[in-house]
């Protein structure tokens, strides 16, 4: 093993289910439905927790058991060698849960992805009217 590798086995395990408005508590959500947010990703999570000064690593071949479908899963440390935390306002799994729900709707490729299709939604139907009989 490498020294300048961390040891991430030790790191919390997030994966997008668990703050998807979309799932059940039954589906792996683990956190209220008015708090979480639609159809999270691991990029959008990760640049969450960079945002918010934390240490990650996204881990592109992992899936989580009850939706083995949908890929990914991000590894989280919330605690420096020496006990301290990273970021003193996240001190455990839930409160990491809500704030990365909080800010993936803003994150940046969510916005532009809102306004690209509303701008070229302004045409007309695009169906084709012939006029005139059918022939039999």
């Amino acid at each position: 093993m490498d020294i300048d590798q961390p040891n991430i086995k030790r790191w919390i395990v997030f994966y997008p289910v668990y703050i998807n408005s979309k799932k059940t508590v039954a589906e792996g959500r683990r956190i209220g439905v008015s708090k979480a947010c639609e159809n999270p990703t691991c990029v959008e999570i990760g640049d969450s927790c960079n945002h918010l000064k934390l240490p990650f690593a996204i881990e592109v071949d992992k899936a989580y058991p009850r939706d083995f479908m949908q890929r990914g899963r991000v590894r989280v440390l919330l605690k420096k060698e020496d006990g301290s935390f990273y970021n003193p306002s996240i001190r455990s799994r839930k409160e990491l849960m809500l704030q990365v729900a909080e800010l993936v709707p803003r994150h940046h490729g969510r916005t532009k992805k809102q306004e690209n299709p509303s701008s070229t939604s302004n045409a007309g139907p695009s169906k084709s009217v012939k006029g005139g009989k059918k022939k039999k």
